[in-house]
């Protein structure tokens, strides 16, 4: 093992491909989801902080039991965390463009991917 491996081992809990394997294939689909789920439902993104708080301890949990990885680790929660909130809130950003555009085409249009803008 690298000394790279054992350093992600001890502060995050498993080695760099578990965590990208678990965040981005078996949760990330997850939390993309969670931000258009709230993005659908008009509230507010401050909710996603909630969810992907929640997201991020099913990671802990799923990293503990598949992977053999340290179920009380901070650091790798915080970092599954942040990766969940990334993911979430490009998928929020996404549906709220495209929610603005489609129910209101005569004050906005699409201004690229996320975002929008005043018709004049």
């Amino acid at each position: 093992m690298s000394s790279f491996d054992v350093f992600m081992v001890d502060w995050f809990g498993d080695t760099p491909f578990n965590l990208a394997l678990l965040n981005l294939v078996l949760v990330g689909p997850a939390a993309f989801a969670t931000g258009q789920a709230i993005a659908n439902t008009w509230r507010h993104w401050g909710q996603m902080v909630f969810y992907t708080a929640l997201l991020s301890a099913t990671l802990r949990f799923l990293d503990y039991a598949l992977a053999g990885g340290e179920l009380w680790s901070v650091a790798g929660f915080l970092l599954g965390w942040a990766v969940q909130m990334a993911i979430g809130a490009v998928a929020y950003r996404f549906t709220r463009a495209r929610h603005m555009v489609r129910q209101y085409p005569w004050l906005y249009r699409r201004k690229g991917l996320l975002d929008w803008e005043e018709r004049h």
